[in-house]
């Protein structure tokens, strides 16, 4: 009997001391920022110049946890105006940055996107403020930091449909597209190697699950899905064009691309070909140039196609019987006398573009 009262209470004393040690080890040490969020700059004057270098680098120190593990930041955004009273940070734009990430940079188009989508008015300085908050097993939060920020009106998003067909294996979510360069008028130019055939479709969506443009007949289309493809007169590099205003669309062979002009060794009389890559996506020529000259590319050996530069120096088309003929363009200059190699970049349909480099 002695004996077994002697092992209750043993027993009673070990689960007591189990309990009071278990509490001991479960208590929550608190943490904080051992200093404050930084900032590179405390403005930023945003342009289309600026869109893809850094702009503005948020740092801070590491959150030291009682536990040896990695530390999830979180960079937190908002207007000043949220960031007080009962429901403080509510409406933040929480960005994960990553575990054990100690900065983050921001570009100069990401900024302006992250300002225009917080409310900020383009072309006027605005503030937003900026913490960062630490998470392992609890939270901690950096103080806050404020960045006067004067976001720009970005151009407007250019439509564009889908081009799949037999020269891609027919996978709209892989297809190069075409661009509205005026309104319902798609335009694109596709490279087309050698095949069994030339079938192609436009897509509203990177998919077969929306509006597909079909053959119609007659130069004509139809949203009927279970239409024809379109068809490409044959292989190359291929001007395809689609008019949802009048339900039209061509295809128009480019097979040879120029320069012409009297800066160019052919003068206003005779075409420098440039030669196709079709890794790179561009045409290309070196050649000797002249600089009180001037020159276009076109297509075809032809007036039918052919670009100038606007005021601005983007390139534009002079003519194109998808657009028409626009009078206003300029013919292109090289700044000085010498051996240039010059590139005509046409991959992209929301920008048209050409390279100037002189060897």
């Amino acid at each position: 009997m002695k004996k077994f009262l002697y092992l209750s209470l043993l027993l009673v004393g070990c689960l007591v001391y189990a309990c009071t040690k278990d509490k001991t080890l479960t208590k929550l040490a608190t943490v904080a920022f051992p200093s404050t969020l930084t900032a590179s700059t405390n403005a930023v004057a945003l342009n289309k110049a600026n869109d893809t270098t850094s702009v503005v680098t948020f740092s801070w120190p590491a959150v030291t946890y009682p536990v040896k593990a990695s530390v999830t930041y979180t960079l937190q955004i908002d207007v000043p105006a949220d960031t007080v009273g009962t429901a403080a940070w509510g409406n933040a734009t929480n960005l994960t940055i990553g575990k054990d990430a100690l900065s983050k940079s921001y570009k100069g188009k990401d900024l302006n996107a992250l300002a225009i989508s917080k409310g900020l008015a383009t072309g006027a300085a605005g503030t937003l403020v900026f913490r960062v908050r630490a998470y392992q097993d609890q939270y901690a939060f950096s103080k806050p930091v404020t960045l006067a920020i004067t976001p720009y009106a970005p151009a407007p998003t250019i439509p564009v449909l889908y081009i799949p067909g037999n020269y891609q294996g027919w996978s709209p979510g892989s297809a190069p597209v075409a661009a509205a360069l005026k309104p319902k008028i798609y335009e694109a130019y596709v490279y087309m190697p050698t095949a069994d055939n030339y079938y192609f479709k436009f897509t509203s969506s990177p998919d077969w699950d929306h509006i597909n443009y079909g053959d119609a007949g007659g130069g004509s289309i139809t949203e009927d899905g279970a239409a024809g493809g379109l068809v490409s007169p044959g292989p190359g590099y291929i001007q395809v064009s689609i008019n949802l205003n009048t339900k039209k669309w061509s295809a128009v062979p480019t097979n040879a691309w120029s320069i012409i002009g009297d800066a160019t060794p052919g003068g206003w009389g005779g075409d420098t070909q440039l030669t196709y890559d079709p890794v790179k996506q561009v045409w290309s020529v070196t050649c000797d140039m002249i600089s009180t000259g001037s020159f276009k590319f076109r297509a075809n050996n032809e007036w039918v196609i052919d670009f100038g530069v606007t005021k601005e120096g983007k390139l534009a088309y002079a003519d194109s019987p998808v657009f028409g003929y626009d009078g206003s363009l300029d013919n292109i200059t090289v700044p000085s006398n010498g051996n240039y190699t010059i590139t005509l970049d046409l991959h992209d349909p929301t920008n048209y573009k050409y390279t100037l480099k002189k060897n």
